[in-house]
């Protein structure tokens, strides 16, 4: 039977498609800008068909609506990453998370978290029959392969990126064909303070070095340093719009690269538009499984591998907080680790943990003891720099004492006296 013939004996509709989910079952998301909205949208409609459906995805970017109270009933979510939408629901007890390093988030389909359903969102075939899935490859692709049914959005608008991201038609069991633009994330405002973490974070940062990137307000603004840099390359989690401007002004090439020479390497992508037309039927951008990209030992075949990161709270000891504020849960590991132990293992490697010295309401980010109920998300074994828009903070093979002054003197300058005092108890020694 022709992959076409095939194609055409499963398509159906979003409401069709639902109706394969049971009471009981356990259901993942494509991730971020990759969640086929569409098919979501039938779900939350059908939901009085449903009792006790799990929910398993990272961040979610369009309208969450499972995760309201009145729907507690019919759908529990089990967040890897908690986001702005699911903090309450998590908070309250409605919602859980499950802690897991991302590279690791794979291996949840075929040993502790079996799925019965995978909804992906994925490009029209191509020739042969192979659907791309896009700017979600990630955890998707292990889904396709681990789960009993394979509910498929069909849209014009997913980029075809190019990598180990395909997918046979052969294996979806239900199609979906709905057009619509794939959600965009603007790019964030840039203040002083994250330009001055920026160029500091910039220092660190040598021709041909290859980086990994978040995304938000420190990652772009590290980039805006960047354009006097030659050969830069990518093997990274994620990349957005930012990358894409220093591609076309010639400064990232990944023409240095010893692994995967000549592309820019990731496991998902977030931005705008101008972002997701570049990544079309890119050869320059080859997207992986994050079982591939984030893997520490692989990620860390790449010589001079640069990690930049953000955190919430970095004690005197170096331990880094970048998921919770005290007891609640904000957010989760992401990349982060994956990151830091590949240039652990990267001939050349830093890993960089970059913020503002002072959060929005005031407080130092950098403090004597992490705030009661804390998760340690990077450990004082791991750390490398420390950055802020004071300065930088190299800890790796330092002292504790040495390690408590180098952060001290990159925090903002109205909390430094109490910092010192907090120091010279601790360590029994003046500053």
């Amino acid at each position: 039977m022709s992959w076409k013939t095939l194609y055409n004996e499963r398509l159906t509709s979003a409401a069709a498609a639902v109706g394969r989910i049971k009471s009981g079952n356990r259901v993942s998301l494509s991730h971020a800008v990759g969640e086929p909205s569409h098919i979501i949208d039938a779900m939350v409609a059908n939901h009085a068909a449903y009792r006790d459906v799990e929910i398993v995805h990272m961040v979610p970017m369009g309208k969450c609506e499972y995760v309201k109270p009145e729907m507690a009933a019919h759908f529990r979510h089990n967040s890897v990453f908690v986001g702005a939408k699911t903090r309450d629901s998590v908070a309250s007890g409605q919602g859980d998370f499950t802690p897991c390093y991302f590279h690791q988030v794979p291996h949840l389909w075929s040993g502790p978290l079996p799925l019965d359903v995978a909804i992906v969102h994925v490009s029209p075939p191509d020739e042969h029959g192979y659907c791309s899935l896009g700017v979600s490859v990630d955890y998707s692709k292990h889904a396709v392969d681990a789960a009993k049914t394979v509910i498929a959005q069909v849209n014009k608008f997913m980029p075809r990126t190019l990598g180990d991201c395909f997918v046979h038609v052969s294996k979806l069991h239900c199609i979906v064909e709905h057009d619509e633009p794939l959600l965009e994330l603007p790019p964030p405002k840039i203040t002083d303070v994250e330009r001055g973490i920026g160029e500091n974070c910039a220092r660190l940062v040598q021709d041909g070095d290859c980086l990994q990137l978040g995304i938000g307000a420190i990652p772009d603004a590290v980039l805006l340093f960047l354009k006097e840099k030659k050969d830069l390359g990518i093997h990274s989690e994620m990349f957005s719009d930012g990358v894409v401007e220093l591609v076309q002004a010639g400064v990232i090439n990944s023409a240095r690269k010893n692994f995967h020479r000549g592309q820019l390497v990731a496991t998902f992508l977030m931005g705008t538009k101008k972002l997701y037309d570049f990544v079309n039927d890119n050869p320059m951008v080859s997207m992986h499984p994050v079982s591939y990209t984030n893997d520490p030992a692989i990620a860390g075949k790449n010589d001079n591998l640069v990690s930049i990161n953000s955190c919430i709270q970095v004690d005197l000891l170096g331990q880094v907080c970048s998921e919770t504020v005290g007891t609640t849960q904000i957010s989760a590991v992401g990349g982060q680790v994956d990151f830091v132990r590949a240039t652990a293992v990267s001939r050349g490697g830093r890993s960089i943990i970059a913020m503002p010295s002072i959060a929005k309401k005031g407080e130092s980010k950098i403090v004597s003891v992490l705030e009661e109920g804390a998760g340690i998300t990077t450990n004082r074994y791991d750390v490398d720099y420390i950055v802020t828009e004071h300065g930088i903070a190299h800890l790796k093979y330092r002292t504790v004492r040495d390690r408590a002054r180098a952060l001290i003197n990159i925090a903002h300058p109205n909390v430094q006296g109490e910092l010192k005092e907090a120091f010279e108890k601790r360590f029994k020694t003046k500053f």
